[in-house]
């Protein structure tokens, strides 16, 4: 089986290592030249466009996007859609939008190339873990790319045909909604047990909770990790936390299916509270306090 990918970043190239391990034929292709060089240092094909990508690949040609979601998958499945022919597969695994997924399943499908959608999760430890794979698309061409699908996921089983184009990222969303109210959860404990009486090390609860434990996670066992290598104060890292979208699309999806969802709403929120230095409805909530009850205020 030969394959190809463009986007070696910290999840695209160590899919291209995973998939050279399993004995899948793939060539990499990146917009810039280092990844590329580095894998071909390893035994990889390496090419530097995208013209040379599909040129290097026998038809029908399966190609896997692993870039940002939004302008940069735009441009690449745009270009790729130029340059492929009736029977090709697009295969996008970044975390692109599931709406964006169907649209492009469209312009795909005006071609007569076949689109897939695949929901990647297993960040930086997928080489050796393997990737949890949540797909969408048509069942035949699923069919078809199974062995690449195997051979990304762990014990070569974890992969999932969701339903048509889109269910993949759409899956893959609510699993990062999930992800933040799980991180957030892990979050407050962690605080409420450093700040009591108790002087206990944090990695140790960590560490305890990971085996019998119902709170027991992969999540658990990189705070034991965390704990270890920055020290229980984290002293060395901001409390400043990103989000990439995920679960602000799944808080809209929620809304659209009129479901309630607290839990990933307010982490959500969380991590826009996080990035304030300070708080300005604090400071409006402190202001009110003192007008109507003569309440102490603390001033700079």
């Amino acid at each position: 089986m030969k394959i190809g990918i463009y986007g070696l970043g910290r999840m695209g190239a160590n899919m291209a290592r995973r998939w050279h391990r399993e004995g899948i034929d793939v060539t990499v292709c990146n917009r810039s030249p280092g990844p590329v060089d580095e894998l071909k240092s390893e035994g990889l094909t390496g090419v530097y466009t995208l013209d040379a990508l599909v040129a290097a690949l026998p038809a029908p040609r399966a190609i896997w996007v692993m870039v940002p979601a939004g302008a940069a998958t735009d441009g690449a499945i745009d270009t790729l859609l130029g340059l492929m022919s009736p029977g090709d597969v697009i295969i996008d695994s970044g975390n692109s939008n599931w709406k964006d997924s169907q649209r492009h399943a469209k312009a795909c499908e005006a071609r007569g190339i076949a689109f897939m959608d695949q929901g990647t999760s297993g960040g930086i430890w997928g080489l050796e873990n393997g990737y949890c794979l949540m797909i969408g698309g048509e069942a035949d061409v699923f069919k078809r790319l199974e062995p690449a699908f195997a051979a990304l996921a762990p014990d070569g089983k974890h992969y999932l045909l969701c339903g048509k184009a889109g269910a993949g990222h759409f899956t893959k969303m609510v699993h990062n909604g999930v992800e933040y109210g799980m991180m957030q959860a892990y979050a407050e404990g962690f605080e409420i047990l450093r700040k009591s009486e108790f002087g206990m090390s944090l990695r140790d609860v960590a560490w305890v909770w990971g085996k019998g434990s119902v709170v027991r996670s992969w999540l658990q066992e990189l705070a034991v990790l965390a704990f270890e290598q920055e020290g229980d104060g984290l002293d060395n890292i901001r409390g400043y936390v990103e989000d990439s979208g995920e679960g602000r699309w799944t808080i809209q999806a929620a809304i659209e299916e009129d479901v309630p969802a607290p839990v990933i709403t307010l982490s959500l929120f969380q991590r826009f509270l996080s990035r304030q230095p300070e708080s300005f409805a604090a400071k409006v909530n402190a202001a009110l306090r003192k007008q109507f009850g003569g309440h102490a205020v603390k001033t700079r």
